[in-house]
């Protein structure tokens, strides 16, 4: 079934299901990347925050064979779940004060993009761009984030080099760093709610027993932004013993690799490889750039190659 006549037989029963208090409508949200996803939302006749519940999902499993009416139940089981979290006094949000103390940031491609950053602060970076949101923590919302647009900015009366400064010193202190060998952090994400999911294989044939490790944050979500805390380059740097390669396995890490161990490869072969994995074991959402960098312990950069 097509998703816009699946979303709008949907959005027609949830409708009926929740009354005459709410307003249901299908709305296209866009995510990083140029990925776009179709959102059901609804409206409380006195809430101005509308949570989505994105149908993906929902017309799979539809597909693959589950009732429509328990489609729709867990539909609106969903709506519920979002209504009760927007509960919550999102009054503080209109308060610098109230918000400058979790501003973090994360990073994303500049490439496909563009439509995206043209709506929010973000600084580049090589050929990414770093962007900003508030991290909330709440016992009814749990945890979450809020991406910072032009818009709050205006609001707030301040500026992206305050918004960086801030960043800068919050993303750290509120996620510290995580840095394993593949295996020492795919067993510590085994079993936790959220992080970054399965990571690619990156040990194709061609480069045998060559030392690789991740460099993530401590709940492994936007932890690709670990590369910008102040001084952790150079660390790596010394526990790698000099130069070493920084490959973009999604937004959530990077993968690391000594330029010691790599004298076999070729730096085009090692491109091809990133974009082979984003093309097919990345979502498109959460590939982060297909460029291959390097950090260089003499100029104390990270550069593109």
């Amino acid at each position: 079934m097509e998703m816009n006549i699946f979303a709008e037989k949907v959005s027609t029963v949830v409708g009926k299901v929740l009354g005459s208090d709410y307003r249901v409508e299908i709305k296209e949200v866009r995510k990083n990347n140029g990925v776009v996803r179709t959102g059901l939302a609804a409206r409380a006749k006195d809430s101005d925050i509308v949570p989505a519940v994105y149908l993906e999902d929902f017309l799979a499993a539809y597909e693959q064979g589950m009732p429509f009416g328990e489609v729709v139940s867990s539909i609106v089981c969903a709506c519920y779940r979002g209504m009760m979290k927007e509960k919550t006094d999102m009054e503080f949000f209109r308060h610098f004060e109230s918000v400058r103390d979790r501003i973090c940031c994360r990073l994303v491609g500049r490439e496909g993009n563009g439509s995206l950053l043209e709506e929010i602060p973000h600084v580049e970076f090589l050929d990414l761009a770093v962007c900003f949101y508030y991290a909330w923590s709440d016992e009814v919302l749990g945890r979450g984030n809020i991406l910072i647009y032009n818009s709050h900015m205006e609001m707030w009366g301040t500026s992206t080099e305050e918004l960086y400064r801030l960043a800068e010193v919050n993303t750290p202190r509120l996620f510290p760093w995580v840095f394993g060998t593949v295996p020492e952090i795919l067993c510590a994400v085994e079993g936790e709610d959220g992080g970054c999911g399965e990571l690619g294989d990156l040990s194709p044939e061609g480069i045998p027993d060559i030392p690789m490790w991740i460099l993530t944050n401590s709940t492994r979500r936007y932890g690709a932004a670990c590369v910008l805390y102040p001084g952790i380059l150079e660390e790596m740097a010394e526990r790698m013993g000099g130069d070493f390669y920084v490959f973009p396995s999604s937004l959530h890490e990077v993968i690391l690799m000594p330029c010691d161990g790599m004298v076999t490869v070729t730096e085009e072969y090692m491109k091809t490889m990133i974009s082979d994995i984003n093309n097919t074991q990345v979502e498109p959402e959460e590939v982060l750039s297909n460029s291959l960098y390097l950090y260089d312990c003499r100029s104390r950069k990270m550069e593109m190659r």
